[in-house]
């Protein structure tokens, strides 16, 4: 665990120092969305490692020695995944509506600078984008009612 944590802050520490070196420099654009790219992934994947492993379950023989009773919900690494991916699911169908918003309001906001009769075609496609926050909150609340 103490590796895992290590190795997260470590990549942390160097894209912010990367960063401020490129921004100092300035580094290539491609070079720099490809370090940049591949420390976002790394980083990500080991925090969902970390997350994975650091609340999976409980250690049964811990909880032994101490006299208490260890709930079998507690134990399972399924309860703790079952509620990442609600999370997930929500998180992720946020960012996808906020991106699909920024986009579809935007043209919908240049749209009723030249013509004003455009407004209610334009407000279906902005409502139509914030759906999907609504779609991810439904995934997420199903996936929380199976566990």
């Amino acid at each position: 665990m103490n590796f895992i944590l290590f190795i997260t802050i470590l990549l942390v520490l160097t894209t912010v120092v990367f960063g401020v070196v490129c921004t100092k420099r300035a580094v290539d654009g491609k070079k720099v969305k490809t370090f940049l790219g591949v420390n976002v992934l790394t980083f990500f994947g080991l925090l969902i490692g970390a997350t994975i492993f650091m609340y999976g379950g409980v250690d049964a023989s811990a909880a032994e020695m101490a006299n208490e009773v260890v709930d079998a919900a507690m134990v399972s690494t399924g309860s703790g995944l079952g509620y990442l991916a609600a999370a997930l699911s929500t998180g992720l169908a946020c960012i996808g509506a906020g991106i699909a918003v920024g986009v579809t309001g935007s043209a919908a906001l240049g749209a009723i600078s030249e013509n004003e009769k455009l407004l209610g075609k334009t407000l279906i496609y902005v409502g139509l984008a914030e759906g999907i926050a609504i779609y991810g909150l439904i995934i997420s609340i199903l996936i929380i009612g199976n566990l």
